[in-house]
Formats: C-alpha cells, sequence, structure tokens
C-alpha cells in the first residue's frame, strides 16, 4: 500500500477522523483499556513532587501489550483472499503474539519467525494462540526468513511498527488516554522501533498541542536517539538491553518521520534504572510489569523535578515477562533500605 505524502514527500500524520476510524473498525476485538491514577506513598517518596500521575494501562489488553491494536487493524484492511493465505511477522515476542491472536481473531493463520533468544515463555504463548513459530538464529535471520515466506507462501507481511496500521492503532490508543484523563502536561511513551510512540504523539499534537510529548528508549537500544541526531533512519549494530520489546536494531522512514515531527524529546533510560521502576510499580501499584512496560515510569523517576507539579501520563506498554525473569528484575530495583 502506498502511503499518502504531503507536497514536501513526508508521511501524512494520522487525523483525529482518520483515528476515529480507524476505532469503529476495531469494534468491540479490541479493549478500552484503563486509565488509573497513581496514588501511594511510595510514588510520593520517589516521584515528582504534587504531581498528578496517570498509567494507561496496556497491559490488559489482549495478550498483555499494545500490539494487538495495529495487528488487528493490519488484517482487518487485508482484501479476504489475501487474509486467507495467512500472515507472518518478525518479533521477539509481543508482535508475534499479537499476530497470532489477531490471525485466530479473523479466522486465518500466522506463521511467525523469532530469534532463539526470544523469551520461552513468549514463544510457548504465540504458539498458544495458534500460530507456526520458526525460530532462527537473531532478528536479521528473521527478516530474510519472512521473505522466504512472503514469496513461497503468499502470506503477507505485517510489520512490527513501520505500517499505517500500526502507527493508526497506536493513534487510537493515544485519543483514548486523552479522553480519559482530560488535559496533561507531560505524556511520556516508550520507542523502540517508533510505532508506538508515533501514533500516541500524532494524536497527542493535535488534540492537546501543549502536551509535551518525551519518547523514552533505553540506552542499550538507542536506535531513534542516533536517528534524531543524524537526521535520517539509523541502523544499531546490537540490542544491548533487558528491555527486548524496545529492542527494534533500526529505526525506518514512516514511523521515524512521524516521531521525528511530534515527539518533543528523547529520553534513555539503563537497565538498573528499568528494574527500579519494575519493582516500584509492583511495590506501589501491584503491577506485574516486562521491563519496557516500566520505561516510562524509569523516565518519570528520572525527571521527577521537572514534572513536579504537572499531570503526567504514563504509558505502560506491556507484561509479558516470565516469572523467573521477573523476580531477578525485582531483586535488581528494590531499594538497599
Amino acid at each position: 500500500m502506498l502511503r499518502a505524502m504531503t507536497a514536501a514527500s513526508e508521511p501524512l500524520a494520522p487525523t483525529p477522523a482518520t483515528i476515529q476510524l480507524a476505532r469503529r473498525e476495531l469494534g468491540p476485538r479490541i479493549r478500552e483499556t484503563p486509565a488509573w491514577q497513581w496514588q501511594g506513598h511510595r510514588l510520593t517518596a520517589r516521584g515528582p513532587a504534587c504531581a498528578t500521575v496517570w498509567l494507561k494501562l496496556e497491559l490488559f489488553q489482549h495478550t498483555g501489550s499494545f500490539k494487538p491494536r495495529g495487528a488487528l487493524l493490519a488484517l482487518l484492511r487485508l482484501p479476504p483472499a489475501q487474509l486467507a493465505r495467512g500472515v507472518t511477522a518478525v518479533s521477539a515476542g509481543n508482535h508475534a503474539m499479537a499476530v497470532a491472536w489477531a490471525a485466530r481473531t479473523l479466522g486465518t493463520t500466522a506463521k511467525v519467525c523469532m530469534p532463539r533468544t526470544a523469551n520461552a515463555a513468549r514463544v510457548s504463548a504465540s504458539r498458544e494462540l495458534g500460530a507456526e513459530v520458526v525460530l532462527v538464529a537473531d532478528i536479521a535471520a528473521a527478516f530474510a526468513e519472512v521473505a522466504r515466506i512472503e514469496a513461497e507462501e503468499g502470506r503477507t507481511f505485517v510489520h512490527p511498527f513501520d505500517s499505517e496500521p500500526m502507527v493508526q492503532g497506536a493513534a487510537v490508543l493515544g485519543m483514548e488516554f486523552l479522553r480519559q484523563t482530560g488535559q496533561l502536561d507531560t505524556l511520556l511513551v516508550p520507542i523502540g522501533g517508533g510505532g508506538l510512540a508515533a501514533g500516541v504523539a500524532a494524536a497527542v499534537k493535535q488534540l492537546q498541542p501543549r502536551c509535551r510529548v518525551v519518547g523514552v528508549e533505553p540506552t542499550g537500544a538507542d536506535s531513534m536517539a542516533k536517528s534524531f541526531a543524524a537526521g535520517t533512519p539509523q541502523r544499531i549494530d546490537a540490542v544491548r538491553t533487558i528491555a527486548d520489546s524496545l529492542g527494534a536494531p533500526m529505526a525506518l522512514p514512516y514511523s521515524f518521520a512521524l516521531c521525528r515531527r511530534h515527539v518533543d524529546e528523547l529520553v534513555q533510560v539503563d537497565d538498573d534504572a528499568l528494574c527500579r521502576a519494575m519493582w516500584l510499580l509492583f511495590a506501589d501499584a501491584k503491577l506485574a510489569v516486562e521491563p519496557a512496560g516500566a520505561a516510562t515510569t524509569a523516565a518519570m523517576l528520572q525527571l521527577r523535578e521537572r514534572l513536579a507539579g504537572q499531570r503526567v501520563g504514563l504509558i505502560v506498554c506491556g507484561a509479558n515477562v516470565d516469572h523467573a525473569t521477573f523476580a531477578d528484575c525485582l531483586r535488581r530495583g528494590a531499594p538497599a533500605d
């Protein structure tokens, strides 16, 4: 599908009208996840003073992350014959699970390529959701295998972040969050490949232009920061973070252009900060999230002085983590006292 372009050959952001249309397309199949005001003595002690903090709980979406919004939208837009041939995807976990769920929901099949290093619980969940899982050496090999599957089996590739459906699905999330919370001063959104941030930021900047959008990226997967600095999409040599759901090895033109246009700044968080945020969310909000799901909380703690007195929104993007990894992260993030 050719993307709509501006006169300057820049991709058009989803508009409020197209976001509302996308929400109608998704219908009741997608959950409206809660927006929850976080109040707790640990947040009061560690977070921004006198701030009102809202969490967008995408961990309660189908399959435990925000991904089904865009995956289902992509499949809904396929012609019937194309949908019947099935779909394929590349993922370390959350996108694979979302594509598997969307395919099963619409009565077709999914064949997903995952690196052998992918979390075993996510591989198992993808299979339980009906996907055929092909394990390969790494993400680069997964993209090569998907290209072969497309050519030989006629399946449609559902990109994990650089596509209109993924961005519009995220924009639906952004619009939904603002409707639930009212005016925000700052919204923090995780950035991996950029599809989530591109959609959320586009919605926020059109509906609440004064709201500052901060993208949060792991220090060990800084493809978007490198791309912002260079002015063009960049690739990194390796992903080195426990937040594997945000471990995109590269930025790509469509989502990069929308992030660059609508995201006000990028903040990086390291693995220790992610573990501390996971501990705080579990201890104070009683939420068990994956490292990527704690990224915005980690950034809020890092920016606590700047955010004092503000209405702050945090997107909690997912919670697909096995119990052993979760326990290790909690031990690492727990305060010494």
